[in-house]
């Protein structure tokens, strides 16, 4: 009686250990599903029309495009904001976030909707990760100076948007861009995600090399944990409007229309 329940022990241990390796492994080696709808989240200092020039391209391509209007309130009324959207998709869809929109992906990319995972520089948090904790580790960049707050209400003042997070855009459509972006709350950056969708559906990532608001060395740290098919991108953060072309094929990549 001994003898077998320390063979059920030893093999309940090496059940659960070959459980987390191959869940570990999962987002590195699954394949994508051929979709025919693409999700788009913006991040802080945006709006969803900050996908225009991508969804454009993935129109003519045949798939199906929808940008979120993330309410920048608190991270769970953003990731049901998304929920919502993915609801209404017939089909496999791939899931893109921009910038804090990767907290989003992260969390709301577990629908069963989604078929991959579309980061451009954007966080990448593991569940229940600190990421203000894990983005120290590295040098802070220019942009987060430039941020100001009315109250409880934040955004990014003109200086540090022209020159920190726009910085490879023509000045009058920089100008344009700070004109409509949405506020935030200061709720939302103390959010953290419950789950990893990262860890289980395959993983694209855009790095920005020039990005002044999130450090590229970080980006490419969290690219290379996920396990991401990754593309590096000579761009400020805005990499989706100055290059738009490299993003969308990366993300036709991910929906398998490559």
């Amino acid at each position: 009686m001994v003898t077998n329940r320390r063979i059920f022990s030893a093999a309940l241990v090496a059940g659960a250990a070959t459980s987390l390796i191959s869940t570990r492994g999962l987002a590195a080696t699954a394949t994508a599903t051929e979709a025919r709808n693409v999700v788009l989240v913006h991040g802080l200092f945006a709006d969803g029309s900050c996908w225009s020039e991508v969804i454009a391209r993935l129109q003519a391509s045949g798939l199906n495009a929808t940008a979120v209007q993330n309410p920048l309130t608190t991270l769970p009324e953003a990731v049901a904001s998304a929920q919502l959207v993915l609801a209404r998709q017939d089909g496999p869809t791939v899931l893109v976030g921009h910038s804090f929109a990767g907290m989003i992906v992260t969390e709301a990319g577990m629908h069963p909707n989604v078929s991959a995972l579309v980061y451009v520089a954007a966080r990448a948090p593991d569940a229940g990760e600190d990421y203000t904790a894990l983005a120290k580790r590295f040098p802070t960049p220019a942009a987060a100076a430039g941020i100001v707050f009315d109250g409880d209400e934040g955004r990014l003042g003109e200086e540090a948007f022209l020159r920190d997070f726009a910085g490879d855009l023509p000045e009058a459509k920089a100008k344009v861009l700070y004109a409509v972006q949405e506020p935030f709350q200061k709720a939302l950056l103390t959010g953290k995600t419950t789950y990893a969708a990262w860890r289980s559906k395959p993983s694209f990532y855009a790095v920005s090399t020039e990005d002044r608001t999130i450090n590229p060395d970080l980006q490419r740290f969290m690219a290379k944990r996920m396990d991401a098919k990754t593309i590096e991108v000579k761009a400020s953060h805005l990499s989706m409007i100055s290059h738009p072309d490299q993003i969308t094929r990366l993300i036709l990549e991910a929906a398998q229309r490559a």
